[in-house]
């Protein structure tokens, strides 16, 4: 069954912001295809905190500040961006509109924003490429064999890739019971294109520590694959300051701070919640980017007041693609950039720099 899609030039006049693209977004794809992108691991805890944790922050205004001119351009990894949102990698875009990633590139290269390719597209990289006008960046998962992996690389190099994301937290799949409950499956005409056949390995007494762990990368890979390409190379799913500060070691132009949008390990802390302390370990040595639970510009503001210099959207520009197509993801950016400027404005922040600690109240 396809998704259902919108008509082109369709936005309801209702949808104003992230939650309302949320609120509409299960009436255009199937029950399990929902509970894939929705749910959470376990008791889905994390997956509530993300947000909830946010929630909790609350802001101190500055009034009758000098912010005309204001702006909220940044410098990350060799590029100049219009503002501070990133699409994080989502697998499978097929499910949510029948363009996938090559939609999600069109609108992320209209809105100046870069679009993480998940190493689980739908699409070959070279055909999102080939699409995308704004920057791609691609996020690796290791392969069991390191040439898979240095195979990956030098395409995306050759497609005029910008950044890497290499995703650290998940090397086996964390209990998804909503997805067990929905019966989710990938549908058989999907795949992922730019991975080689699955890896499959003899049976074991366990299918984790035998199989699936015997191969998970390490420390080593992190360097290795650093050392292969001129790319920055940034880790996503950093929870711990002792880890952030590996990345460092290791030659990681960046970390992630993520809990993997609570779909991995139920109860650890939410991204936000984690963010202070690694900020306060790495005291400016690469950047920090964080994702998880973030839905307004408000939320954008508080995660830089604590450290981090952008932040990654996954959930809800899938959201607003599975509505309304590019366009529901171009005014879904958008939305979220004029957030932060309204944010801005009224704490009296003319420029990212300026957005500090300051500004917050811990709840």
């Amino acid at each position: 069954m396809s998704p259902s899609l919108p008509p082109l030039n369709y936005i309801p006049q209702d949808i104003v912001s992230a939650a309302d693209y949320a609120r509409r977004a299960p009436q255009h794809m199937t029950a399990a295809a929902w509970a894939y992108l929705a749910g959470g691991a376990a008791d889905e805890i994390t997956l509530g905190e993300n947000q909830a944790a946010f929630a909790r922050i609350k802001l101190l205004p500055r009034v009758l500040q000098p912010v005309a001119g204001g702006r909220t351009r940044l410098e990350l990894a060799g590029q100049s961006l219009a503002h501070p949102f990133l699409l994080a990698p989502v697998g499978w875009q097929w499910l949510f509109h029948t363009d996938g990633e090559m939609a999600v590139a069109q609108a992320a290269g209209i809105l100046d924003t870069p679009f993480i390719l998940s190493t689980y597209a739908t699409t070959r990289i070279e055909e999102v490429a080939a699409t995308a006008t704004g920057p791609l960046w691609f996020q690796i998962y290791m392969q069991p064999d390191r040439q898979q992996t240095e195979d990956l690389v030098r395409r995306v190099q050759a497609a005029g890739g910008s950044a890497l994301v290499v995703t650290v937290d998940a090397p086996v799949s964390g209990v998804r019971n909503r997805e067990q409950r929905a019966g989710y499956q990938v549908p058989a005409h999907l795949s992922a294109v730019n991975l080689p056949a699955p890896h499959t390995t003899a049976p074991s007494i366990s299918a984790i520590f035998n199989q699936a762990m015997a191969w998970a990368p390490r420390w080593a890979d992190i360097e290795w694959l650093v050392g292969i390409t001129p790319l920055p190379v940034f880790v996503k799913g950093i929870l711990h300051p002792d880890d952030a500060a590996r990345c460092v070691a290791s030659g990681a132009a960046g970390v992630i701070v993520s809990n993997h949008g609570g779909r991995v390990l139920d109860t650890v802390p939410a991204a936000i919640e984690a963010l202070p302390a690694i900020a306060e370990r790495l005291q400016g040595a690469v950047p920090i980017l964080m994702d998880g639970g973030i839905r307004r510009g408000t939320d954008a503001f508080k995660a830089m007041a604590l450290g981090a210099s952008a932040v990654l959207i996954g959930r809800p520009y899938i959201h607003a693609l599975s509505v309304a197509g590019p366009l529901g993801v171009a005014h879904l950016i958008r939305t979220l950039r004029e957030e932060l400027e309204i944010t801005m404005a009224l704490m009296g922040c003319a420029t990212l720099a300026d957005i500090g600690p300051q500004h917050l109240i811990a709840g």
